[in-house]
């Protein structure tokens, strides 16, 4: 049984020793530890920090992509590099390593294929109160979209297994937190959670310049994750608030006429009929949408038939002299370049 643990890094220079310290170097039923940095276009030494801590594997950005790219990239590295079990956490030392086994502990029992760490937000001194009912209202909101129970939807300190992590395809240029978990619920893959601790805060974050930003990507990802995996339904909705609209105009008409004052809303006709159609079309490309959604299922599981193969490779590749080999080769001494 391999571990690896993940650690998306931007100008982490100063934190990431406190970090790699913290992680545990052995836990029961692990055979190998393995730590992975993905240093995302940083400016302050952060690999060389990595390398000269003892991290095994880096890999480097030339520039700044964002978390989600650092996190599939964090992804693919750690499924090429042979782990059975993979570990996301963050570089600014925020989770307490040693509550890894606890993490992992679902996914040595068979019990889940996704583990996320539940911070209890409303305990946490660093976060406002008004963050603190956000990150509530948003938590409800992804549970309800993805049909899970986390409580903490937006805790970077997360659990994966080899298939769970085979599965996911991250789309976000935002985050990764909301989008996985909602991918998780929709591909019914196992998802857990267990408490975890938290360090003291090191710095504000650097995902989001102000909280309605965040709030506002957020809200972004969401929909559009949700409307990916269930358009008829998203669509449909939209399309019969429309219709109906159209059709509270048309009863208003129809009261006028009855009353002997239609002449003066005729207009209110026009009106009610551009909305029946636009609703209908609405509906319509909800409809369409549906079957596109259906072929992009086919993908996602062509993909994964693929990423099954390629890794197969790859382990054949370790065992000879050809290209793969050394690929691996170059991970195994951190020079890795994304």
């Amino acid at each position: 049984m391999k571990l690896i643990i993940q650690i998306p890094c931007l100008n982490e220079a100063e934190t990431l020793p406190d970090t790699l310290r913290d992680i545990p170097r052995s836990i029961p039923g692990v055979d190998a530890i393995e730590i992975l940095v993905i240093d995302d276009g940083s400016r302050d030494g952060t690999s060389e920090v990595a390398r000269s801590h003892g991290v095994e594997h880096v890999v480097r950005f030339p520039r700044r992509r964002g978390l989600a790219s650092a996190f599939n990239a964090g992804l693919d590295a750690s499924l090429k590099l042979g782990a059975d079990i993979i570990v996301n956490t963050d570089g600014d030392n925020q989770y307490v390593g040693h509550d890894i086994p606890r993490l992992i502990a679902p996914l040595l029992a068979g019990d889940a294929d996704v583990v996320i760490g539940d911070r209890n937000v409303q305990d946490l001194d660093s976060m406002s109160p008004m963050k603190k009912r956000l990150q509530r209202l948003g938590s409800w909101v992804v549970r309800r979209v993805s049909g899970t129970q986390v409580p903490d939807t937006t805790s970077g300190f997360r659990a994966y297994t080899r298939e769970a992590a085979l599965r996911l395809t991250i789309v976000s240029d935002f985050s990764y937190t909301l989008e996985s978990i909602i991918q998780a619920g929709k591909k019914r893959i196992a998802i857990a959670h267990v408490p975890i601790r938290t360090n003291p805060r090191t710095r504000k974050s650097r995902l989001f310049s102000s909280v309605w930003t965040y709030v506002k990507a957020s809200a972004a990802t969401i929909v559009r994750i949700y409307a990916m995996y269930e358009p008829l339904k998203v669509f449909g909705l939209i399309g019969m608030m429309v219709f109906l609209g159209g059709v509270a105009i048309t009863a208003r008409f129809v009261y006028y006429f009855l009353g002997g004052a239609g002449q003066g809303h005729v207009q209110s006709l026009v009106v009610s009929a551009v909305l029946m159609i636009v609703g209908f079309q609405i509906a319509l490309i909800g409809l369409v949408a549906d079957v596109i959604s259906g072929n992009r299922k086919l993908l996602e599981d062509l993909l994964y038939r693929v990423r099954r193969m390629e890794l197969a490779a790859t382990a054949d590749g370790t065992r000879g002299d050809g290209p793969v080999s050394g690929e691996l080769s170059r991970n195994a001494r951190g020079e890795t370049r994304g």
